[in-house]
């Protein structure tokens, strides 16, 4: 049975909670992906065997949870973020972001740092519309975005293309975390694969040469690609999340 979060802007958010031992750990996912991924049930094994709170969530038009992803952007996906935790947890938490969920980490770790005891991403994916938009985007594409509001790009990781809407990319520049400081009081690690092409490892180097804080590590994996999800990667992380506890 799914259960469901109403968020204060009235989205439900579809949610699993495993009670356990503070300080717990929250799982952010990435771009269109879902709770049900390889990485979320691997930390749900992991909080299960060893006793630790754990929570995983999906955004609004993520999912299980209601609503169109093409009606989302990154503010109203932090707003999900913020009531999960919120609402669900007990204490500073660490959190886990994955690709777009890196981004939105580090939104909630720069607004709420009393509320985050570390922080872990993984291929950590900041201010990525604004890389799509200058970088990823053609003429043609920038184009239509603007005289219809929408383009479809295809997906490496679905048969449906992505629905990328002007509203996204617009939203994105309000929650830019790389064009002003970044400080991170937490102890932060990022980690990410050498063979990534959707977020490659000059995106992590320059978030590791931009955050300022006094215990913040990257760490590469020489041929680990976007997923990061073999076996050896899975372990690094939840190793990585033992550390800081």
């Amino acid at each position: 049975m799914t259960i469901y979060l109403t968020t204060p802007q009235g989205r439900h958010i579809a949610y699993l909670k495993t009670q356990g031992r503070e300080p717990g750990v929250v799982f952010l996912g990435g771009f269109r992906s879902d709770m049900t991924g390889s990485k979320a049930l691997h930390l749900q094994a992991w909080a299960e065997e060893t006793g630790r709170a754990f929570l995983r969530f999906d955004y609004s038009g993520h999912g299980a949870s209601r609503g169109l992803f093409e009606d989302g952007a990154i503010s109203d996906w932090l707003q999900d973020a913020e009531a999960v935790v919120h609402a669900l947890t007990e204490g500073p938490q660490i959190l886990v972001g994955s690709s777009m969920g890196g981004w939105i980490a580090l939104l909630l770790a720069r607004s709420r740092p009393g509320t985050v005891a570390g922080l872990v991403t993984i291929a950590a994916a900041p201010d990525f519309t604004r890389r799509m938009r200058d970088v990823e985007f053609s003429a043609a594409d920038r184009a239509r975005l603007k005289s219809a509001g929408q383009i479809e790009r295809p997906s490496d990781y679905s048969d449906t293309p992505y629905i990328i809407t002007r509203r996204l990319i617009e939203d994105g520049e309000a929650n830019l975390v790389l064009d002003q400081p970044l400080a991170l009081p937490m102890p932060v690690r990022f980690l990410q694969g050498t063979a990534d092409i959707d977020v490659p490892p000059s995106v992590a180097q320059g978030l590791f040469d931009h955050a300022e804080g006094s215990d913040i590590r990257l760490t590469l994996v020489k041929g680990a690609d976007h997923r990061f999800s073999t076996p050896e990667c899975l372990n690094l992380i939840t190793d990585t999340i033992v550390a800081l506890l």
